[in-house]
């Protein structure tokens, strides 16, 4: 019999995806056929032509999924799907029955199965299709992924569990992620006497790690809409921390921290001069990531010849002010893509000794009690 898991959350941002991934990564080193689907996608992307959710899409490429990718994201939502769905135009039978089609011949393939839902339980409610309804159809155990804390987690798991129990779903287990380190301990034990009458199995996750939200260069390239230039081979490297070049060029060479992304405009000739040496040394190669160069002014032609000799990536953004630039990066809330190896790695590394899989996999083994 097909084990499968369906991932759910509280809200998001609390790790599904991650939680999907570290799950695969590990299960397939016990299973030989695993698989994944997205019953439900809200963000629709293309991979190999065919329209698919992005989540869907990372995971036929990082697991190398792509022959079933015809399985892995049955129903795709467009910014006209809900309109579309309450006129009329689209049956909701015709949409379940995708879900139950495809969530049968992945069961046909595999022994193991990760169905992740879309955002916290009610999403996708509009078209009878919430998450925990879809979880009942699909007669999945349940497990509700929760960012860290205590207050919060409580309030919004009960809130959450709410409606799996009125559709019918069984929540088997609540993994809290987004534990501080030094807390971690206590903040499970008071979990675990608040929700001590509920029940599911309480699991602690992951640990906070800002460097998986952090962006690379290449998302903020992306985000930006502008190209990298220089050194590409980095664009896959991931940003710590950004910096407005706004103090003298000594003071902010004396500030750099680790794989740091500076904005310095341009016609800061000798900050922009300065930065471009450093980046050839190997003290401070680990600590300028990049540069983003906002300004309506050309660069010089000398301090162009520096930039370009140094091969240091950089952005130009010429359509948009320091602190316009400063907001949109710092506020962006970074997802995983399939490029981003380094964080991948650091997810399944993470897995590997924070979840034991094999106690999950028993948790969960079974139809409904």
């Amino acid at each position: 019999m097909t084990r499968k898991i369906f991932i759910a959350a509280t809200g998001q941002n609390s790790g599904k995806t991650t939680t999907s991934i570290s799950l695969l990564h590990l299960a397939r080193k016990k299973y030989e056929r695993v698989g994944f689907i997205k019953p439900l996608g809200p963000k629709p992307a293309t991979l190999r032509g065919r329209a698919v959710d992005k989540d869907a899409a990372l995971i036929a490429q990082v697991f190398d999924l792509q022959r079933d990718l015809r399985f892995m994201s049955p129903v795709v939502v467009y910014p006209d799907t809900t309109r579309r769905v309450i006129d009329g135009e689209i049956e909701v039978a015709e949409l379940q029955e995708r879900i139950l089609h495809a969530h049968a011949e992945l069961e046909k393939m595999c022994d193991f199965i990760v169905i992740e839902g879309a955002g916290h339980s009610g999403v996708g409610s509009v078209m009878k299709l919430s998450n925990a309804r879809i979880a009942r159809l699909l007669d999945a155990p349940v497990l509700m992924v929760t960012g860290g804390g205590v207050g919060n987690v409580v309030d919004t798991v009960c809130m959450n569990l709410a409606l799996f129990r009125q559709e019918g779903a069984e929540v088997r287990a609540v993994l809290v992620n987004k534990l501080i380190p030094e807390k971690r301990e206590r903040v499970l034990d008071y979990l675990g006497r608040a929700l001590a009458d509920e029940p599911f199995t309480l699991i602690g996750g992951f640990d906070f790690q800002p460097v998986l939200a952090n962006p690379t260069l290449r998302r903020i390239s992306r985000l930006l809409d502008i190209p990298l230039h220089g050194n590409r081979r980095e664009m896959g490297r991931i940003i710590h921390h950004v910096q407005i070049g706004a103090a003298s060029t000594q003071r902010i060479t004396e500030l750099l921290k680790d794989s740091t992304l500076l904005l310095v405009t341009s016609s800061r000739d000798e900050l922009l001069v300065t930065l471009a040496n450093l980046y050839q040394m190997p003290e401070y190669r680990s600590r300028i990531a990049g540069l983003v160069i906002p300004g309506i002014m050309p660069i010089s032609t000398i301090t162009q010849r520096i930039i370009d000799r140094s091969n240091i990536p950089y952005l130009r953004a010429e359509a948009q002010t320091t602190a316009e630039l400063y907001r949109i990066i710092t506020e962006d809330v970074s997802k995983i893509t399939a490029e981003d190896t380094e964080k991948l790695e650091l997810i399944e590394s993470l897995a590997e000794r924070n979840l034991d899989f094999d106690a999950l996999d028993a948790l969960f083994a079974g139809g409904r009690p």
